[in-house]
């Protein structure tokens, strides 16, 4: 018998569409486009983030092996560090219509990921792990957990507090870059199933600007040039090696993509914002891309939803 399984990577499908409301939020201002397109993106992304994350607290109260195998996995055990990386990016939603309840989601986001964070972080220093098993999930918990955990206390007006995740996030990300690339030049590819996952190496240079933009409102620094650059020259990486990135078939873990291209749309809109010629003029392709790649993304994940073939299946 076999029965419907809710994988931790489903969250993606929040940071692809809560960045894109943000996004237009943020564009709406910027080219008075209108502001309804964004908060419906963002109660979708809500209503998603919802959905998902009372689906996941019933299976492991119901099937805690399932979780419980998740956890443990080589290659997905990083992935339940969405669970706080997506509540922490519905904290950027909510916070205009009530800080109450945006403070409330900063810190349960913030509980999930320090706990989860040094659990399998604790784990990893053990070793008895195999090299090939190295993979961008790696990020989630210590990279991506962080930066966003950042994102959400500046939103909150806690810069001091927001300025120490996101230095454990990016001496996170410093470190574990390195490891990620020696895998990827292995003699050894990564198998076709795995490539999907390549889709989150393009964040951390984004998000990390994107959290800087949170903590210090309306700069123009270098270095935050310097981070965009760095996402936009690993964005167009993944366009040189489309044929081998998207050798399988479709299937929600491509949602990986979306945390990178979201956060390079909003990085590169705040920049056109704070009045950078370059950010002004390469924001406007990089958003309608965003929503074209996006959109198209939703597209195949509702055929699939259609078709009941969406979830996972683990035999019981």
């Amino acid at each position: 018998m076999t029965q419907k399984r809710i994988p931790a990577s489903f969250f993606g499908m929040v940071l692809g569409l809560s960045g894109l409301g943000q996004a237009w939020r943020i564009a709406a201002q910027l080219w008075q486009l209108p502001h309804l397109i964004g908060e419906s993106l963002l109660l979708l992304a809500g209503l998603v983030w919802a959905v998902l994350l009372l689906g996941y607290i019933w299976q492991a109260m119901r099937h805690f092996d399932l979780v419980r195998a998740e956890f443990l996995h080589p290659v997905q055990g990083g992935t339940p560090a969405l669970l706080g990386v997506s509540t922490l990016l519905i904290v950027l939603a909510v916070l205009p219509y009530s800080r109450t309840a945006a403070a409330m989601l900063t810190a349960a986001g913030i509980s999930w990921h320090l706990m989860f964070a040094l659990w399998h972080t604790g784990t990893l220093w053990q070793g008895g792990r195999d090299t090939l098993d190295t993979a961008p999930t790696l990020y989630l918990p210590t990279v991506a957990g962080n930066f966003t955990s950042a994102a959400a206390l500046g939103a909150l007006g806690h810069a001091d507090w927001g300025w120490l995740f996101l230095g454990a996030g990016v001496f996170s990300w410093l470190a574990l870059e390195s490891l990620i690339i020696q895998r990827l030049w292995h003699p050894k590819t990564m198998p076709v199933a795995q490539r999907p996952l390549l889709g989150i190496q393009f964040a951390p240079p984004v998000v990390c600007a994107m959290a800087s933009l949170l903590l210090i409102p309306g700069s123009t620094a270098p270095w935050l040039l310097m981070l965009w650059g760095y996402g936009l020259f690993q964005l167009l990486l993944g366009l040189r090696l489309g044929n081998w990135l998207g050798a399988q078939a479709f299937a929600p873990s491509y949602w990986a993509y979306t945390f990178g291209v979201a956060a390079t749309t909003v990085s590169g809109l705040k920049l056109a914002a704070a009045g950078l010629p370059s950010a002004q003029w390469l924001s406007i392709p990089i958003f309608i891309g965003a929503n074209l790649f996006i959109g198209y993304l939703a597209w195949r994940t509702l055929q699939l939803l259609f078709r009941g073939q969406l979830y996972g299946k683990a035999a019981k």
